[in-house]
């Protein structure tokens, strides 16, 4: 499953919180900034979309997928990041529907790919028991133990 594949490839982080969805959008990217699949100009796309467009990367309470558009500057390939955070993130105050704890950031270069990890990532995302599951890990052991319960 995914989350294996995330941990093999040490894109995976876990947080408490932050004050700003700019900042966890950004914490959210460490781990594809520091294996340099994106650089600073990829994050300040996604914070420039989502204050343009609304926070259309919340996906469903609990989720955010935060990604730009496809062919992004600043994207050098393929790469999907997790990151959790104990504390909810507002990205519309005061409306509970549009907070997120669990975030995949997505960086694509190639149409394909793309759509090929966001087909795979609502596939999982679809399973809520999977989610909860999901909500209550709170290091790479245990997403390692969760990844295996769901892909038996």
């Amino acid at each position: 499953m995914l989350l294996k594949e995330l941990v093999d490839l040490k894109r995976v982080s876990f947080n408490q919180g932050f004050p700003t969805w700019q900042e966890a959008v950004k914490a959210s990217c460490e781990t594809l900034l520091a294996d340099r699949s994106i650089d600073e100009t990829y994050i300040d796309s996604i914070i420039a979309c989502v204050d343009k467009y609304g926070p259309y990367i919340v996906l469903a309470p609990d989720i955010a997928l935060p990604h730009a558009q496809e062919n992004a500057t600043g994207v050098f390939e393929n790469a999907v990041a997790f990151m959790k955070t104990e504390e909810p993130v507002h990205f519309e105050p005061g409306n509970p529907e549009r907070d997120a704890r669990l975030f995949f950031v997505l960086a694509s270069k190639d149409h394909n790919v793309h759509v090929e990890n966001m087909q795979k990532l609502a596939l999982i995302l679809l399973n809520q028991d999977f989610v909860k599951d999901l909500l209550k890990v709170s290091s790479v052991e245990e997403l390692l133990i969760l990844d295996e319960k769901y892909s038996a």
